[in-house]
């Protein structure tokens, strides 16, 4: 494994940097315009792409940004391709290589597909920019699931993508995530969590992925969003701390959390806990949110340009307090 791999992935974890999840597809997007009168239009996703990229001082507290297929190949306003921007203004330009999930078989399980044509996508990736990619598994807590077979063959296609992204000199983020949607409690969601990562680095192992040339992107231990009694900030810091020490080894350079619906400041609090209750960890760990970082400034935007710098404004005040979060440091 080359030595660069190594520095890139150590890169994206650096003390009080996290990732900005920005690779929302098209549909996803045009969702979450739509619930505020935005025009779902391709200009206008490009507009909103911009606006957060250009946030002045974002690299103060983002060490890379993850972007879908179209944003990969859009241009700013500045006039450059967008992995060039970020290269340029000092952060990681990142894509989203997974095409979607699809249901297995007659089941609601799903699996996470993209392996086709993958090696020659990588490629043309790398050759405009790229230094590191994404891939998300989706597993799911309900009544008989998640099965064995849903976790394995999960954890399978990742182990598949992060050979393939090393071998074309790429970092791949690697994406576990056991989803809050369900009535579980969080000891449940342990169980499921424990089960996925351990799944995860068996396949990564029987492949011969380096670990320290790959970071992890797994989700908190929570309660499911509908529990009756959902756990405590205190509970969630030790079951995910204790799933992550059973399960992670100290090889990865770092654990970079997504949101996965929390809440913008729940998810703050969360990481900064973590990061105080563990203190050095094995790993970095930090973030690579999407809505939680960027909830405030889509809602201060609205598709209106006057409100731009207003919008990066919401915009830094989130990646600000979760750098600070990232390195055990409540925001004063």
């Amino acid at each position: 494994m080359s030595d660069g791999l190594h520095a890139i992935a150590a890169r994206m974890v650096t003390d009080g940097k996290g990732i900005l999840a920005m690779d929302e597809s098209n549909p996803t997007c045009n969702k979450r315009f739509e619930a505020l009168g935005i025009d779902q239009t391709e200009p206008k996703r490009r507009e909103y792409r911009d606006l957060l990229v250009g946030a002045p001082g974002l690299s103060e507290h983002i060490s890379g940004a993850i972007l879908y297929d179209e944003t990969f190949h859009q241009e700013t306003s500045a006039g450059s391709l967008f992995p060039e921007y970020l290269t340029a203004a000092g952060m990681l330009p990142g894509i989203k290589v997974d095409t979607g999930t699809k249901t297995i078989g007659d089941s609601s399980e799903l699996l996470t597909h993209g392996l086709d044509g993958l090696e020659d996508r990588l490629a043309g990736y790398r050759s405009l920019g790229a230094r590191f990619t994404k891939w998300r598994a989706v597993i799911s807590i309900g009544d008989g699931l998640p099965t064995d077979g849903c976790i394995t063959a999960n954890a399978e296609a990742l182990g598949d993508y992060a050979v393939a992204c090393q071998a074309a000199d790429l970092v791949p983020i690697v994406e576990p995530e056991v989803m809050m949607d369900g009535a579980h409690t969080i000891e449940r969601c342990y169980d499921v969590t424990l089960s996925a990562l351990r799944a995860v680095f068996t396949a990564l192992a029987d492949r011969g992925v380096d670990l320290q040339g790959i970071v992890l992107k797994p989700n908190m231990v929570l309660s499911g969003v509908d529990a009756a009694r959902r756990a405590e900030a205190d509970q969630v810091v030790v079951q995910t701390l204790g799933c992550l020490l059973t399960a992670v080894p100290e090889e990865v350079p770092g654990v970079a959390f997504l949101s996965g619906g929390q809440g913008d400041e729940e998810a703050t609090t969360h990481l900064r806990l973590l990061n105080q209750q563990i203190s050095p960890a094995p790993w970095k760990l930090t973030f690579s949110y999407g809505r939680a970082l960027q909830r405030v400034a889509l809602n201060t935007w609205a598709g209106d340009g006057a409100n731009t710098e207003t919008a990066r404004e919401a915009l830094i005040e989130r990646t600000s307090a979760n750098s600070r979060a990232a390195v055990g440091v409540a925001v004063s």
